[in-house]
């Protein structure tokens, strides 16, 4: 039986602030994942549109398409491609999970939240002539899931081919998260057996890694033993954490050891009434600063996230909130204009108070204005928002960020990581276009390469680290 699996491409992607590099970095591991439940006698097929032509020509039997809000109306154009084909159309993911009623009219089958238990079950539906209209997953385990089909994924054609998933949510709850809703039902945070982790970082060529999830320090018993597993495996590796778990006891030390060298981490806002109006209690209270100077110390660059709209901020926030991220030495920046995605509990609140725009998901893509905002107009926020990448990634504040660091090798990191991320994007559609990409991962794990840190911190040993005052938002705007 022949089945193909689509992940098509975001609408952003395609638009005239395309940046291919961006959605050219890591193959699409949920549609790998399902494809390893199918039998030795199934022929499989993987595109992904964001970095391949799609052959519509082809007669598949089933075919499985990922979709996120902002590729739902390309999705749904696939199915019914598809569909007039002949084909059996399944259709899971974000979006799907978030607007059952919306997807069902495209598909045969409808996935809602994690496929992991779901496809295994509708594959033997549909092989008895039984398949089911919707598919829900109310027992979420990792145990003994078959390793992923590596085989299907154009290595050659992505920069991080290595990527990885261990730990399925996220322990918090943001209002504003698009992930939350996926895993309501069930658990909403659970983790791999670390053997079999550990396996599966086994199987991967060369050194670097990067984890894409949500929390990679969430469930402290696992990362330990994950991370003493990965010592002696000489990676180097990316992922993300929160402020939280950098500041909490020494599994940061313990990463570093294993060979983490970047991590993403949502600050989000500088604003405590924006962190209680998002339910980000994770980070209320904590000192930013402090987690930034524990990663830098432990040679650890830091992409940092943030929110602009949400109901404190005002005309002033863009510059506040680069000047602190340059100040800080953070070394990448991740911005976003406040979304309120279906199925999360901020939409739920703009929808009850009349403050959702309109349900174009095509826009729905963090860099417009969807929603009725409060304190400037959308306007000011679209503009703030743009002079923020704008400014952050000048020649200028990319250097003064890298002469935040107190090591010469991490300001020298610092400013290659920064500057060829974003001042070098003529190349990276040369080297897009020629296949080239997987080429630079040598450079990108020089890059990463260990940065010797001041004094190892002793475990438990967050008082050795100099205090520094908690983020005076008065004091940083002055």
């Amino acid at each position: 039986m022949k089945i193909k699996f689509i992940l098509p491409a975001l609408t952003e992607a395609k638009s005239p602030y395309w940046r291919p590099i961006k959605y050219s970095l890591f193959p699409p591991l949920g549609l790998a994942t399902l494809a390893a439940y199918l039998s030795p006698f199934d022929e499989a097929i993987l595109e992904d549109e964001h970095v391949e032509n799609l052959d519509l020509s082809d007669d598949p039997v089933i075919v499985v398409i990922q979709v996120y809000i902002t590729n739902a109306y390309r999705a749904y154009e696939l199915a019914r491609h598809y569909r007039n084909k002949g084909a059996y159309i399944c259709l899971g993911g974000l979006h799907v999970t978030a607007l059952p009623e919306e997807a069902s009219v495209h598909a045969h089958t409808i996935f809602m939240g994690p496929g992991e238990e779901t496809f295994p079950q509708f594959l033997n539906d549909y092989r008895k002539g039984a398949p089911q209209k919707r598919y829900f997953s109310p027992v979420r385990t990792l145990e003994k899931i078959p390793p992923i089909r590596r085989d299907l994924i154009k290595r050659h054609l992505y920069l991080v081919p290595n990527s990885i998933v261990v730990t399925r949510g996220c322990p918090h709850h943001c209002d504003f998260c698009y992930k939350d809703a996926f895993f309501e039902g069930g658990k909403t945070f659970y983790t791999q057996q670390v053997d079999d982790a550990l396996a599966e970082i086994d199987r991967l060529p060369g050194r670097h890694l990067y984890f894409l999830d949500d929390h990679l320090l969430g469930h402290q018993k696992f990362a330990t033993a994950l991370f003493e597993g990965m010592r002696g495996m000489d990676r180097v590796f990316q992922g993300a954490s929160t402020v939280d778990a950098i500041l909490r006891g020494n599994l940061i030390e313990k990463a570093a050891k294993a060979g983490l060298r970047s991590i993403f981490i949502g600050f989000e806002t500088l604003s405590p009434a924006n962190l209680r109006s998002s339910n980000k209690k994770q980070n209320l209270g904590k000192d930013y600063r402090k987690a930034i100077k524990r990663l830098h110390d432990l040679g650890i660059m830091i992409n940092g996230s943030f929110v602009f709209g949400l109901d404190d901020d005002d005309k002033d926030v863009f510059k506040r909130t680069v000047d602190w991220g340059v100040k800080q030495g953070i070394t990448t920046a991740t911005y976003h204009i406040l979304t309120p995605y279906p199925g999360t509990a901020l939409f739920k609140k703009m929808e009850a108070d009349g403050r959702i725009l309109h349900r174009q998901w095509d826009l729905y893509d963090t860099r417009q204005v969807v929603y009725r905002t409060i304190n400037m107009t959308p306007e000011d926020l679209k503009a703030g928002y743009d002079w923020s990448y704008e400014q952050f990634y000048t020649w200028s504040n990319i250097m003064k960020a890298s002469l935040a660091h107190d090591h010469g090798k991490h300001m020298i990191k610092h400013f290659a990581y920064a500057g060829g991320w974003k001042k070098f994007e003529p190349l990276w559609n040369f080297i897009i276009k020629n296949k080239g990409l997987n080429q630079m991962l040598p450079l990108l794990e020089s890059i990463l390469s260990k940065v010797r840190y001041k004094k190892p911190h002793a475990p438990g040993a967050q008082a050795s680290i100099e205090p520094i005052p908690k983020i005076n938002i008065e004091a940083i705007s002055s």
